[in-house]
């Protein structure tokens, strides 16, 4: 709780465009505003979490927030973490609705809503995939618990889960594998690529993974400091590179506006430079960015995931200062 509360005091309101702020007085348009939502979430007093590793929103606006808990960073013992380790929280009011996930996690990373509000979540210690349907009871578990493998039935420390409209869903496995992997919608595997390396279609870490209009899959490649774009067939389309060999963290696609966004990190030696909020246009050029780079005056932080509401507002959670951060967009006229 110490950690939020510094965190939150040393906050400056944060005000950016997502356009060209010179355009936009050209051509009197329309410019999104987004400033930090202070004082959210509203936890009861004495309320903490672990580091936030995954967010998901389910249709109705809530957030669906995985944390660690009171895990040990580097306990790599399949000790289950003993309290409850997921969140919903009205997104709007930032109010905690419900707490569950007891008992069922050793080391907490991607989590992911699908359309029908199931929740997708990955736990890299215990190398599993599990579908938990809205109200938390477990539908399936891919991959074998503490057995890390390559195959068909195996996973090694996976990362994420991307659903395609039609229910088949994309695996990032991950820490230990360098691949993707495609399943049906009823968990039967139906084929995968990748390997480690640098190439095109070569993974050093695909660490999250979202499904733009098209359908196409999109990698944050992590530790080839880029993103991948691939068709659903797992054909490679088209790659963005961070200049600065910033890892990427999170993609996430904003499916109502047809925007892509990322999150990175950037530390060199024992010196951490902290994350950036990147969007991107259809080119695949960032059109604004803002963290270590741009319009930030706040604390340093390792973004770790990103989500966007239907209203266009931006979640992110902060594995430095365990926090989960809102910005709110607000319309207006230049």
């Amino acid at each position: 709780m110490k950690h939020l509360q510094t965190c939150i005091k040393s906050f400056f309101i944060l005000v950016f465009c997502v356009v060209e702020v010179g355009s936009a007085q050209q051509n009197n348009t329309s410019v999104d505003v987004y400033e930090l939502v202070e004082n959210w979430p509203k936890f009861p007093k004495g309320f903490s979490i672990g580091q936030p590793s995954g967010l998901g929103m389910d249709s109705q606006g809530n957030l669906i927030v995985f944390h660690r808990a009171n895990a040990v960073a580097g306990d790599t013992t399949l000790n289950k973490i003993q309290v409850n380790t997921l969140l919903k929280i009205n997104a709007e009011t930032g109010e905690v609705i419900k707490e569950w996930g007891a008992n069922l996690f050793c080391w907490p990373h991607g989590l992911t809503v699908d359309k029908d509000d199931n929740i997708w979540i990955t736990d890299v210690l215990l190398h599993q995939v599990f579908k938990f349907d809205a109200e938390g009871n477990l539908l399936f578990t891919l991959g074998e618990e503490g057995i890390p493998g390559a195959d068909k039935n195996h996973f090694n420390k996976p990362t994420d889960v991307a659903i395609a409209e039609d229910g088949s869903f994309y695996v990032g496995d991950g820490y230990g594998n360098s691949r993707i992997v495609k399943f049906s919608a009823a968990g039967d595997y139906i084929f995968e690529w990748g390997e480690k390396g640098t190439g095109k279609g070569q993974f050093n870490t695909p660490h999250s993974l979202d499904i733009d209009k098209d359908g196409n899959v999109v990698v944050a490649d992590r530790d080839n400091f880029r993103i991948q774009i691939f068709s659903a067939e797992g054909k490679f389309l088209e790659e963005k590179r961070n200049l600065d060999d910033a890892q990427v963290h999170a993609v996430n696609v904003d499916q109502n506006n047809n925007a892509l966004f990322s999150v990175d990190y950037l530390k060199k030696g024992s010196q951490i430079f902290g994350s950036n909020i990147n969007k991107f246009n259809n080119e695949l050029k960032i059109d604004h960015q803002w963290g270590r780079d741009g319009d930030y005056n706040g604390p340093v932080c390792r973004y770790h995931d990103i989500e966007i509401g239907s209203d266009g507002a931006i979640y992110v959670v902060d594995l430095l200062n365990y926090h989960i951060q809102k910005f709110k967009r607000i319309n207006n006229t230049d």
